[in-house]
């Protein structure tokens, strides 16, 4: 497979919630493979070292303040990107929150804070940056969502909710823009350390039983997912669209393994 398939000079790629965590990590694969970077947060002072990071890799990188949950501030943020860089060809879109309550414990207010930031701000963004991708007859949009996309666990009631949403949205999406030129795809990583999830991983019994479940036996670290990001973004995956890939080492099929091989010793 030749190295141009995923080759991204001369594209912009813009990044929601690229001030921590995978949102980062996804920006800087795709500086490494050549794109400009719109880089967006709620608090542009938060992006200013990042910027530079990537500045320093010889990219453009413009950072921009967005609250996804502000229908003018992402209206506002689509016309100051494109007026900055130009015609965006690639969205990531990663800002998202969770609340993790057992369902009885969940209230309004934390419902609508998780859909609201997750599903809706999802669509509204990935609606006005392809805008602009369905002028230009292009464009690659990767919605991230997770395994809760396609599993359910206790305590993340809104949050399976909202990545549910966006593995229906993105195959919808798909569907509808997919006659011009632009593709959606959902990139669904499992169990990666981050700081919605930090907590969980101080309590060494819960990190043995997350482990025991990955066939890959060991949680994600951020660099797996760069084949996959670069795979959506580029021209790698021109006839791939409305799909959703699993990046989990394997968790989503079930296994029982370890469970199964300590119940044969006892």
């Amino acid at each position: 497979m030749e190295d141009s398939l995923f080759d991204l000079k001369g594209q912009v790629a813009l990044v929601t919630g690229a001030s921590r965590g995978l949102g980062q990590y996804f920006a800087r694969a795709l500086a490494r493979a050549g794109a400009d970077l719109i880089l967006t947060s709620r608090r542009r002072e938060s992006l200013t070292e990042f910027a530079q990071e990537m500045r320093s890799l010889g990219r453009r990188a413009v950072a921009l303040e967005l609250d996804v949950r502000d229908p003018a501030s992402i209206e506002r943020m689509a016309t100051e990107a494109e007026a900055a860089l130009g015609q965006i060809h690639i969205l990531v879109n990663n800002a998202g929150c969770n609340v993790r309550k057992p369902a009885l414990d969940v209230t309004w207010e934390d419902w609508n804070l998780v859909l609201d930031t997750n599903l809706r701000g999802s669509f509204f963004v990935a609606q006005a940056i392809a805008r602009g991708m369905i002028a230009h007859h292009y464009g690659r949009i990767i919605n991230v969502g997770s395994v809760t996309s396609v599993f359910g666990y206790a305590g993340l009631a809104p949050y399976g909710a909202s990545r549910g949403g966006i593995r229906q949205l993105t195959m919808s999406l798909a569907a509808d823009w997919g006659p011009h030129g632009v593709t959606v795809n959902c990139l669904a990583p499992g169990w990666f350390k981050t700081r919605q999830n930090q907590v969980l991983y101080e309590d060494p019994d819960w990190v043995e039983y997350l482990i025991e479940r990955i066939p890959i036996r060991r949680p994600g670290q951020p660099n797996d997912l760069d084949g996959a990001v670069l795979f959506l973004a580029s021209e790698a995956s021109r006839y791939v669209t409305g799909q959703t890939l699993l990046v989990d080492g394997g968790i989503s099929t079930g296994s029982t393994r370890a469970t199964v091989a300590r119940k044969g010793k006892s």
